[in-house]
């Protein structure tokens, strides 16, 4: 399976992760588990959509679908839709 270049480096190809900034890592951890498990999986493997974040975390659908809602209304992810399936969006961490 092939990937293009835009959907398998979202993260401008930084050598750090936003794991690594302070206030990043301040707002996360006031989240639940959850949300820093599907946060860890982002940062090692970005864009991943909802069904490939439940595979990866090995967590439920429902319990991805609300982590990606926290960790999105504390901006600390942003999603597009996928170039490669334009009715599924894609999820990243964002800086």
């Amino acid at each position: 399976m092939s990937t293009t270049p835009d959907e398998s480096t979202h993260t401008e190809n930084s050598e750090e992760s936003p794991l690594a900034d302070p206030d990043f890592r301040e707002r996360l951890r006031e989240l639940p588990p959850s949300a820093k498990l599907v946060a860890k999986v982002l940062e090692g493997d970005a864009p991943l959509s909802q069904g490939q974040l439940a595979e990866e975390s090995l967590l439920p659908d429902r319990t991805v679908r609300y982590a990606l809602n926290r960790l999105e209304e504390s901006d600390l992810v942003g999603s597009r839709y996928s170039f490669h399936d334009a009715r599924k969006q894609v999820y990243y961490l964002s800086h």
